[in-house]
């Protein structure tokens, strides 16, 4: 039985988490979670990495196992600039900081949108790294780029390389490619130097782990974006299945051949990532469970449990709002903005945190049902179910309304999916596994997903959503 350890880091909290592959089936142990706690300094919201990292090697160095690989998972999008000689010019910047506030603006007279998204096919928003890089300027010169799974595996073993799947994130990858698109870089007025190496594929052996750590094992480069992990181990079955990645945010998507870089999918502000194998993640990032956390928070981190009582015990017909109002961007008093959007809606205000909670389920059920619809009309495929997998995975009321909403099953699980990818990957990088067939094959044996069917219309309420969002889609594009 061969044994890989995952340090799977999320918006919220990290894990390590130990994975044994018996060649047909992975069985996974968290051995060890922690906080993932951003510090607000004097100059913005950063991620402390300095502790997370403790925390991973803390967690490593406490399995008792015969390690044939570790490897990194984490969110996309956020970097650490390092000098030539390796070392990191500042703590990253969290991409809820408000710094990025007007640099959309500021990219698009340098390059129109049109042509930004024709080159990197990338979902604008103001987290993206492009736009964090342009709030960046003055700062010291930088010899590389580090996404933050980048950095963490250089800190582990002192080999250094940007990975695809997370380099995807940044909106500066050529998506047709797989390259940094440099022409682009050079018009944004970006440096160049930090883009001077091409990306690496997942399943790229990087090194042994440096003596110091008293670790033993090596080093690989996975599907290092969370949700490039999390699409790698969805027990798929069949080609028109969307994929929903749900925790603090919600990635819904499709697993592509190709990019799809039209007029339509650029109005829908679809995202185009890249996946293993040269696949194509063609989603749409949606607010996700950010806003029942941040509720949470602001309620004195009454438990979840609780919540999704209360919620369920909830009057049906709550007031809607859109989840990607840029209002529920960054933390804050989270209760009173639903509060506040319900209201500017025309709607009366949710009472109670049993319908704040429930409001926002709901709410985030129809966004779904509408980035399915765009996804069909984009990719011209009909999709016939939807695997939730990641933490989300567990909201049993959740994956019930997104059943009803999108009157298609819903099969849940597996919850650990981006561990789980992230195992799958290093046993690709060993030798153990082949084809992404193959790995999918593995994955399906490993979990039980729970399958939620349609229980009724609630097409009522999904038309009611569009009405008092405005969303409904005014098609100006063939």
């Amino acid at each position: 039985m061969s044994e890989f350890a995952a340090v799977d880091l999320g918006a919220e909290s990290g894990r390590v988490v130990l994975g044994r592959l018996d060649g047909e089936r992975v069985t996974l142990e968290v051995a060890h979670r922690f906080q993932n706690r951003p510090v607000r300094l004097p100059d913005g919201l950063r991620w402390n990495l300095l502790a997370l990292f403790s925390e991973a090697l803390a967690g490593l160095r406490g399995l008792e196992a015969q390690l044939r690989g570790i490897a990194v998972d984490t969110w996309g999008v956020d970097y650490a600039l390092l000098d030539g000689d390796g070392r990191v010019l500042g703590l990253p910047f969290h991409y809820r900081d408000s710094r990025t506030d007007g640099m959309i603006a500021q990219a698009h007279e340098l390059v129109p949108r049109a042509e930004l998204y024709a080159a990197t096919g990338i979902q604008t928003m103001p987290i993206n790294t492009v736009f964090q890089l342009l709030a960046d300027a003055g700062t010291p010169a930088a010899a590389r780029i580090a996404l933050v799974p980048d950095l963490l595996s250089y800190w582990l073993c002192g080999a250094f390389a940007n990975e695809v799947t997370n380099a995807s994130t940044t909106g500066l990858l050529d998506a047709r490619s797989g390259g940094w698109a440099r022409e682009l870089i050079a018009r944004l007025g970006l440096p160049a130097a930090p883009f001077a190496g091409e990306p690496v594929e997942a399943g790229t052996t990087l090194g042994r782990v440096l003596a110091h750590h008293e670790i033993d094992g090596e080093v690989h480069a996975v599907a290092s974006h969370d949700t490039a992990s999390a699409f790698v181990a969805a027990p798929l079955r069949g080609p028109r299945a969307a994929i929903l990645s749900s925790g603090t945010w919600s990635l819904l998507g499709l697993e592509l051949d190709a990019p799809v870089l039209t007029d339509r999918a650029r109005e829908y502000n679809l995202t185009n990532e890249r996946g293993v194998d040269g696949t194509i993640r063609l989603l749409r990032n949606v607010m996700g469970l950010w806003i029942v956390q941040e509720c949470r928070r602001c309620w004195g981190d009454t438990s979840y449990d609780e919540l999704h009582e209360l919620a369920a015990a909830a009057r049906a017909d709550v007031p809607l709002f859109d989840p990607d109002d840029d209002r529920f961007l960054a933390s804050g008093d989270m209760p009173e903005r639903i509060a506040a959007a319900c209201a500017e809606l025309g709607q009366p205000r949710p009472e109670g945190r049993g319908e704040i909670v429930r409001s926002a389920l709901v709410s985030l059920a129809c966004k779904y049902r509408l980035v399915v619809e765009r996804l069909e009309r984009a990719a011209g495929v009909e999709v016939e179910v939807v695997h939730v997998i990641g933490g989300g995975a567990r909201n049993e009321l959740l994956c019930r309304m997104t059943a009803d909403l999108l009157g298609r099953p819903v099969l849940a699980g597996p919850v650990e999916a981006t561990a789980l990818g992230n195992v799958l990957m290093q046993a690709r990088a060993v030798g153990e596994l082949g084809s992404l067939a193959q790995i999918r094959a593995v994955a399906a044996a490993s979990v039980d997903p729970v399958v939620y069917e349609p229980a009724g219309d609630a097409g009522e309420t999904y038309q009611r959503f569009l009405s008092v969002t405005s969303q409904i889609v005014k098609e100006t594009v063939p």
